[in-house]
């Protein structure tokens, strides 16, 4: 081992607690960070893990108590000797010798083994290296290393990004997104609540949107508000009164502040008028209100609320009281085909709208692909259901302890991918969602948090949440973030490569090549 590459000792700790070791450089301190990746080469195995604490100490207690505060020669003599640093390492995996892959750590090196700075080779052995399915999302803080994700262990389960606000979430799910939609094994499903992921801000032209880097045959917007998008390949999109279930409004509670009868005077009203519920309930008068609570057994008092309640959805402009053509089959149509779906709401951007529109897509897709998922497995057929992420911002709307018993998205979380459909949630509350689902998550990616109840709740399920809770502490407020879970072997702190419009067109360009010719060819003849 080259001299320079030498930065410590092991000099004690334990498998439960981590190791101690003694840094022999005294400027090593100044170089490492919490955070950082490191390697420990024992006797016969090779260790990777994370700074999880630095710290100074010294051998005489006089020395804390009389610094020799004017003499530069003792400052010499002692730091280093006296006077010494050490670093708190937590290692994850472990290298054994003749085996080329590192497993979980389940032993400790021995005193004196030597710790290292983690080189290239050291990070391709753990997180691999960027190719189709490997795509990085930034570097080490201190480093010039990619650290790619594995995508095809990412989309096997639920993921969530986490982090409090301005600390830079969107365009770190623009760059998940665009890795997503660059390795082609899902379609995505983004629920775009403030119109930023398709086009580029026009005070940010340099924020590329999804729709401009790939083309509106692989990204295609549908909206709320035909004023948003008013390119020739955005659809505008209207839902019928007649295709709201229920179901679709027990989500919107809070939103349009129901009594806790609503969904028994809701399913009854189902039940007595069809699909058209809603229409029917909002043309019925005083007469037919006493003859139907007659018949039901439903209190007038009750039924009259939900009407008043409901003439708020009625009145969106984007509601029609009956649809012969539903948009939902055309877009479920597209999501298999391989064509990516960003929903914008322009001006109906509150959360009545937003709610509504996510739960009523997000339900009826869900749906179709049970269906057919149940069906291939009833046949034995081979499953050629495309998988589907579904991107929703502002996940504690509906994934609180109590949404999520009962919404289509808490299902979703649960399942995993019993039916090739997972979330992608993007959050700054996550003490707010239900404990359960976050521990359903199967990668987390965690910016900058400065509640104390966000940091325990995103960790919820994590190995290790002490020194993670440290880690969390001390990212920057910008730029940084951390990464645990299925799609990295053990978990790293990374600073986000910059979002920067030329880099990500000949990214694209480079990685898709004819095959983005050839992939417009088959949707264009309909294959």
């Amino acid at each position: 081992m080259p001299a320079q590459e030498l930065l410590g000792v092991v000099t004690d700790g334990s498998f439960s607690q981590g190791l101690r070791v003694r840094l022999l450089d005294p400027a090593a301190v100044e170089r490492l960070r919490v955070g950082s990746f490191v390697v420990v080469e024992g006797d016969e195995h090779r260790y990777f893990g994370m700074v999880t604490d630095l710290a100074l100490a010294t051998t005489d207690s006089a020395l804390t108590a009389d610094p020799p505060l004017h003499s530069p020669f003792l400052h010499r003599v002692l730091r280093g000797t006296h006077a010494y640093a050490t670093a708190e390492i937590r290692p994850s995996l472990v290298l054994q010798a003749g085996s080329e892959q590192p497993q979980p750590a389940r032993t400790i090196p021995p005193h004196f083994a030597r710790l290292r700075q983690a080189t290239a080779e050291d990070f391709a052995c753990v997180f691999g290296r960027e190719d189709a399915t490997h795509f990085a999302l930034g570097t080490p803080p201190a480093m010039d290393i990619p650290v790619p994700l594995d995508l095809e262990e990412l989309v096997k389960r639920s993921n969530g990004v986490f982090g409090q606000s301005g600390s830079g979430k969107s365009v770190l799910t623009r760059l998940l997104l665009a890795g997503l939609i660059l390795a082609d094994r899902v379609s995505v499903l983004l629920f775009d609540m403030h119109n930023e992921y398709a086009r580029a801000p026009s005070d940010q032209p340099e924020l590329i949107g999804l729709a401009e880097l790939f083309g509106t045959t692989r990204v295609q917007v549908y909206t709320l508000d035909d004023r948003t998008d008013r390119s020739a390949a955005a659809r505008t999109i209207q839902i019928g009164l007649d295709q709201i279930e229920p179901e679709d409004i027990e989500l919107l509670a809070e939103e349009l502040n129901l009594n806790p009868t609503f969904a028994t005077v809701a399913h009854h009203l189902r039940a007595s008028f069809g699909k058209h519920w809603i229409a029917e309930t909002r043309a019925l008068d005083a007469d037919g209100v006493k003859e139907f609570c007659a018949r039901t057994g439903v209190a007038e008092s009750s039924v009259n609320a939900l009407r008043s309640k409901l003439a708020r959805l009625v009145q969106r402009p984007y509601m029609q009281e009956s649809l012969d053509t539903s948009i939902i089959d055309e877009i479920i149509a597209k999501l298999q085909k391989g064509t990516h779906i960003i929903v914008q709401f322009g001006r109906y951007d509150s959360f009545l709208d937003y709610m509504l529109v996510a739960n009523l897509l997000t339900r009826r897709i869900h749906e179709r692909y049970t269906e057919e998922v149940l069906e291939a497995q009833r046949l034995g057929s081979e499953m050629s259901i495309r998988p589907l992420v579904i991107v929703l911002e502002e996940a504690h709307k509906f994934l609180t302890p109590e949404a999520a018993r009962q919404s289509i998205f808490g299902t979703i979380a649960r399942e995993m991918r019993k039916y090739r459909v997972t979330l992608l949630i993007v959050d700054q509350r996550p003490s707010s969602i239900d404990r359960e689902i976050l521990s359903q998550l199967g990668t987390k990616i965690i910016g900058p948090l400065s509640d104390q109840q966000d940091i325990e709740a995103v960790l919820t399920g994590v190995a290790d949440r002490s020194g993670l809770r440290n880690l969390l502490a001390n990212l920057s407020p910008r730029q940084e973030c951390v990464i645990v879970g299925h799609a990295v072997r053990m978990p790293v702190a990374i600073r986000t490569r910059e979002y920067r419009r030329h880099e990500l067109l000949d990214l694209v360009r480079t990685r898709t090549g004819k095959a983005t010719d050839e992939r417009r060819l088959r949707l264009l003849i309909g294959e």
